[in-house]
């Protein structure tokens, strides 16, 4: 099978002329070799490797700019390692890219939990070399460039739609002031839900004013059932929107007073689950969504809308009122 080819920018990987240093670490030579190959024919610099019990060994070593961990089935040990990697990679500013399993997403995403490290499933080559790219640009802002069309639109909307739900949410609830600034992922939560209200003596009290409750969740239900049936009649992408499908069943999972863990909600995407992940990590970064670990498992993570976005929810299907039972 030929391999992809891809185009980057002579000057995308440092500013000042040094490449960027780079580690990898994966059990399977061929895919180490692989990983290597690419990032060095990205510009990135070559600085150590190795298996996986390398790098639980290899902590006293510098892990440079970037590491790739390939770890599909991750052992005990290897979770630890990944754990202490994920500390010493905030401390020192390390990106991180880490690809696994559908059955080692859950330990994996739990471990990783502070440096805002990018984890791939089951990619391509293609997928990681996007990854690479998104590093360069943390590095150097700019960006790389792909043949393949479609990556690059991935990253794309993904920006632009993050945004556009954000705002859409926030405009249900009117203006919002913004002494800090604004930003394209900038998420407000509604103004305190108080108002001033007279009382019989004439002075000015606070009132507690009332926010709708969230919506049936059998109704929220419902809604999906009737986005996913499309995908009986017509190609799935053409209604792709897996931040909003996130968004409905999160909403219905607070309802239900569950909770979902980050597999199950890059199903509810409907994308690969590599790309549900960035959304998260987007929508995380936005306010939109929250990362709650597990109090009786420490190896496990779940997502939960913030209360903002609850909010706001709620306040989108008390604004739809009867209309929301014909929505698809």
């Amino acid at each position: 099978m030929a391999q992809p080819n891809f185009a980057y920018d002579s000057a995308a990987n440092d500013a000042a002329g040094v490449p960027l240093s780079l580690s990898v670490f994966a059990d399977r030579p061929h895919l180490a070799s692989q990983m290597r190959e690419d990032a060095e024919a990205a510009g990135f610099r070559f600085a150590a490797g190795g298996d996986l019990d390398g790098l639980l060994e290899g902590e006293a070593q510098p892990l440079g700019e970037v590491v790739l961990v390939d770890c599909p089935v991750p052992g005990a040990a290897a979770l630890a390692a990944l754990t202490r990697l994920d500390l010493r990679a905030v401390h020192s500013g390390t990106r991180l890219i880490v690809s696994t399993s559908v059955a080692g997403l859950e330990d994996v995403f739990a471990c990783l939990d502070q440096s805002g490290a990018q984890i791939l499933v089951d990619p391509g080559r293609a997928e990681r070399v996007v990854a690479l790219g998104r590093v360069l640009g943390e590095f150097s802002g700019q960006r790389l460039r792909e043949l393949s069309e479609d990556d690059r639109l991935v990253l794309l909307r993904l920006t632009e739609q993050v945004s556009q739900i954000a705002q859409r949410l926030e405009r249900l609830e009117g203006p919002v002031d913004r002494p800090g600034g604004d930003s394209a992922f900038r998420f407000e939560s509604p103004r305190p839900a108080f108002a001033g209200a007279e009382a019989e003596d004439g002075s000015a009290r606070l009132v507690r004013a009332t926010r709708p409750a969230l919506p049936d969740p059998r109704l929220v239900r419902r809604v999906i059932r009737q986005r996913q049936a499309r995908a009986r009649f017509f190609d799935g992408d053409l209604f792709g929107d897996p931040a909003w499908d996130m968004l409905l069943d999160l909403t219905a999972a607070r309802a239900e007073h569950t909770r979902v863990s980050v597999t199950s909600l890059c199903i509810a995407s409907g994308v690969p689950p590599t790309t549900a992940l960035r959304w998260i990590g987007q929508m995380i970064d936005t306010g939109l969504l929250e990362r709650v670990d597990d109090e009786a498992d420490r190896r496990r993570a779940f997502i939960t809308l913030t209360d903002k976005a609850a909010d706001a929810m709620a306040r989108y299907f008390a604004d739809l009122g009867s209309q929301t039972a014909r929505l698809v």
